[in-house]
């Protein structure tokens, strides 16, 4: 008998559950920017997404730390504090903070870049709470220096946030990268000076607490953000002994002094700027409001001028762009001098902003030095010891990380010679051109320091820096 096969209905199978997608790696499993393959099909990607996000971290972290620059001007008479006094306020956050660098750069290469941009963001809600109980009449003076101390957290988050996108970059854009970072950071200390000048013209002198309370929501956010978008960079837990390293090398400590110089600088003045003017010209700017309206400009400017300092020095030359800017930062000085003498409020603004903006692009042209330098000293021991070439690279890579940590160390403790110099020039002769002829001498010092390391012609002179 025929028979013909029957097709039998019922009810229909369910199709599997879609398999969740696995959770995104904390850690890249390959990382080589230096591969323009990799650079262009995924590397780039990837580095902008932690580069945006490290500057938001690192911009807030530069906020709680200035934060003292503006809370300074709150402090009335109702506080009984010299202005001597709170020169010492401005500096302790800042002389902890450099301390802090080399620890927080350590930490990168142990912990991962994006676990220790988690850490430190959420450390930074320690000082700000702090100040937001404690701040009123009354408070004694040792519980505001402690505050201003713990405060100092928020500088260490720019040595580990620079060592993180160092890492990320490949060389032809270390100059830029490392200048959007460290500006992008730079613009936290304009930022908290024009919420402290909102205050101001608001709500009063008299409610200094409203400024961390503001902060706090915002430092949550970030850590939050930070902790589910940014990676950790596959690397080697050599960060000590690449310290140790570059101690015996001389470039190390010429970099660092000259670092002193541009970023010293930098942090210093934005500290300090609107204790001078309060100081020097109170008899026209005799209100709070009208010191926090022209103390955010100067940080301002040399915030947005950094980038530009890192990406010509990635086109002409780190060493040309820094002496370029020393040689302008002594003429910019000796303006500030002659303002201050001759009582000159506009010429001495004028003078200042510039000051600023030349210290910023010195910020990008030297720290764009750092990498080229172990770069070329790489690429030499290659050619006359016959090392291996990426071995050499990997080698040049750890030290030039180490250096970024070191001379932002030493760099951030210039801004505590800026703020002593200050205090005792003021108190010594109640005007701070002791100080200006001081700092007029150390760019002259600079000018010439990277001149002769770097510049003149030598058998011994490292191209490319």
């Amino acid at each position: 008998m025929r028979t013909w096969p029957v097709r039998t209905t019922g009810p229909a199978t369910p199709p599997p559950p879609p398999r969740p997608a696995p959770p995104r790696a904390r850690t890249l499993t390959e990382w080589r920017p230096e591969d323009p393959a990799f650079w262009e099909r995924a590397g780039a990607r990837i580095a902008r997404r932690n580069l945006w996000l490290s500057v938001l971290t690192e911009h807030i972290g530069f906020s709680i730390w200035s934060m003292w620059s503006v809370l300074v001007l709150f402090l009335g008479p109702e506080y009984g504090i010299d202005p001597a006094g709170k020169f010492t306020l401005t500096a302790v956050p800042t002389a902890v903070g450099a301390a802090l660098r080399l620890p927080y750069t350590a930490a990168v290469g142990r912990f991962g870049g994006r676990n220790w941009t988690v850490v430190s963001a959420l450390l930074l809600l320690l000082p700000t709470a702090f100040v937001a109980v404690v701040l009123e009449p009354g408070v004694s003076y040792s519980t505001l220096l402690v505050a201003a101390a713990v405060a100092g957290v928020g500088g260490g988050n720019f040595a580990s946030s620079m060592a993180n996108i160092n890492a990320f970059y490949p060389q032809r854009l270390k100059g830029r990268a490392l200048g959007i970072n460290a500006g992008g950071g730079n613009l936290g200390v304009p930022a908290v000076q024009l919420v402290g000048l909102l205050i101001l013209a608001t709500a009063g002198a008299a409610h200094p607490r409203l400024l961390p309370l503001i902060y706090l929501p915002l430092i949550a956010l970030t850590a939050v953000v930070a902790a589910l978008r940014m990676d950790n960079v596959p690397t080697t837990r050599e960060t000590g002994h690449a310290l140790r390293e570059i101690t015996r090398d001389r470039h190390t400590w010429v970099m660092s002094l000259l670092y002193l110089g541009t970023f010293g600088s930098f942090i210093g003045f934005g500290f300090a700027f609107g204790l001078v003017l309060q100081a020097q010209f109170h008899d026209q700017l005799d209100t709070p409001v009208k010191v926090a309206c022209l103390t955010v400009l100067g940080p301002l400017l040399g915030s947005l001028a950094r980038p530009f300092g890192g990406a010509w020095a990635d086109r002409h030359g780190g060493a040309r762009v820094t002496l370029a800017t020393f040689a302008a930062m002594t003429a910019g000085t000796a303006l500030i001098l002659t303002a201050s003498r001759l009582h000159l409020p506009a010429l001495f603004l004028g003078a200042f902003a510039a000051l600023f903006v030349l210290s910023g692009i010195g910020n990008g042209s030297t720290y764009r030095m750092i990498p080229a330098l172990h770069r070329a000293k790489a690429r030499d021991r290659a050619l006359t010891g016959g090392a291996d070439p990426a071995a050499a690279e990997a080698a040049a890579h750890r030290r030039a990380t180490a250096l970024i940590g070191l001379a932002g160390a030493i760099g951030a403790f210039g801004g505590v010679l800026v703020n002593v110099a200050f205090r005792q020039s003021f108190l010594t002769f109640h005007n701070g051109d002791a100080a200006y002829l001081v700092f007029l001498a150390f760019y002259v010092a600079c000018s010439a320091l990277t001149w002769i390391v770097y510049l003149r012609p030598s058998r011994h002179r490292l191209s490319g820096v």
